[in-house]
């Protein structure tokens, strides 16, 4: 069956290919890492499995940047952060004219993108549904059921050895789902799916991009329906971890499926408890005064010093230079500014990165064009709309860091340096840090470029 292939374009000047099946009443969007629209069709069950989604929805799929028939050739340093991926997700909603979809993530890339565009665009969503989704790859003291470091960085160097080779695929085949490890032409497919989707190049990146991801400052943020699904043998992502996902989302259910496949389209159980919650879902429950953003806080350090030492004509132009040149800042990096306090700017952003990049563009300009320096502060978090602004703790969060910032300094949180992994941007350690009025202590990092 022949499917037409469109093209979105992201608001970042990105094609993104996708694709239209079924036209059932409410639209679902899938979000899968190396999907391959080239390739997905071709499969033996693949679209078999896309056809039971497109029976009961208006099914959207696409691939993302990077990988597939979208645009390979994109800047590295935003090629395949969750909030990129979010962005192309919210291209090709657009220009299917979809207003509002069930997102399905599928794998723990593709989870995380349906829960950072669930949580920043809970008017465009309507349910999300999870399937062998994890709230971070790497193990940590406070989540002992990821994996160790070293062994993911060298299956990663080993996969780019041997990307789109019959042996790996083979091993994979055995690994992932064992039940099909007999099957003759299943190795063949699956290492050919590896070369249609990239090359060893972007496997890497894909890898890494996962690597450091952490979402779990994401998960009690969901105020839309969710359902999180997993194989009870799951040997790639464990249960465990999606259990976790469904634990730490308010109200969000898991469904456990029996089989020890990685694999998405393998039996009907999948889908059909995708479908069984779709069924469910009532487009009108969703909180539209709540949602996540990241927002930003910047001030003048020793503006009364600066003030002082001029006359006031003078102080006013630098002052006014100063808005003209956060300003325009602000609408490159599309911040929305909130509120201007003297020489204070307080802007929300959709997209962690952004706003950081923001933050250091600011600092660099007015330094080069003013010779003063500036202090910020970001922090990701949920807020509400109170009088057409954004309010609530994470904003107050985002105003404490920002007071902590020295001369010419970007601090951010711990959520936002978790949420911006494979983007370019670098941290460095700021301590633990008390913030005025807010209890217990906070771990503060000091952003910079690569």
């Amino acid at each position: 069956m022949v499917h037409e292939t469109r093209y979105a374009v992201t608001r970042d000047g990105v094609h993104i290919a996708y694709q239209i099946v079924g036209d059932g009443p409410v639209d679902l969007v899938l979000c899968v890492s190396g999907f391959g629209l080239g390739q997905v069709w071709q499969g033996r069950r693949s679209g078999a499995f896309l056809e039971r989604l497109a029976s009961f929805s208006r099914l959207i799929i696409f691939d993302f940047r990077g990988t597939g028939y979208s645009d390979h050739v994109v800047d590295p340093g935003q090629l395949l952060t969750i909030e990129s991926r979010m962005e192309d997700a919210r291209a090709v909603m657009d220009a299917a004219g979809s207003e509002r979809a069930v997102l399905l993530g599928v794998e723990p890339t593709g989870s995380a993108v349906a829960l950072l565009f669930a949580t920043t665009l809970p008017e465009r969503t309507v349910g999300v549904a999870l399937y062998a989704s994890s709230a971070r790859e790497l193990w940590a003291p406070d989540y002992p059921i990821g994996q160790n470091a070293a062994e993911f960085d060298a299956e990663v160097a080993d996969v780019e050895r041997r990307w789109g080779t019959t042996e790996l695929a083979q091993e994979w085949v055995t690994y992932l789902f064992p039940s099909r490890a007999s099957d003759p032409h299943e190795a063949d497919d699956l290492a050919e799916s590896m070369r249609s989707i990239g090359g060893p190049g972007d496997a890497v990146i894909w890898a890494k991009s996962q690597r450091d991801l952490d979402i779990r400052d994401l998960l009690p943020n969901v105020r839309v329906p969710t359902v999180a699904i997993h194989r009870t043998g799951d040997r790639a992502t464990s249960v465990e971890h999606g259990r976790y996902v469904a634990e730490h989302i308010p109200g969000a259910e898991f469904a456990e499926l029996p089989g020890d496949t990685h694999m998405w389209d393998a039996g009907d159980d999948f889908p059909a408890t995708v479908e069984r919650f779709v069924s469910r879902l009532r487009q009108d429950e969703v909180e539209l005064d709540r949602y996540l953003a990241t927002v930003m806080f910047t001030d003048i350090v020793d503006s009364t010093a600066t003030a002082t030492a001029s006359d006031d004509r003078a102080w006013r132009a630098l002052v006014e230079r100063h808005h003209h040149l956060v300003r325009g800042a602000l609408a490159r990096y599309r911040g929305t500014e909130m509120d201007t306090a003297g020489d204070g700017f307080f802007a929300t952003f959709d997209g962690p990165a952004r706003a950081v990049r923001c933050a250091l563009a600011i600092t660099q300009e007015v330094a080069d064009d003013l010779s003063i320096e500036i202090r910020a502060g970001v922090h990701t978090g949920e807020v509400q709309t109170l009088d057409g602004k954004a309010a609530g703790i994470a904003v107050t969060l985002g105003a404490r860091i920002a007071a902590l910032a020295g001369p010419s300094e970007v601090l951010v949180s711990q959520t936002v340096r978790d949420l911006v992994a494979g983007s370019g941007l670098s941290f460095a350690e700021a301590g633990e840090r008390e913030l005025k009025g807010i209890p217990g202590t906070w771990r503060v990092y000091r952003a910079g470029v690569d």
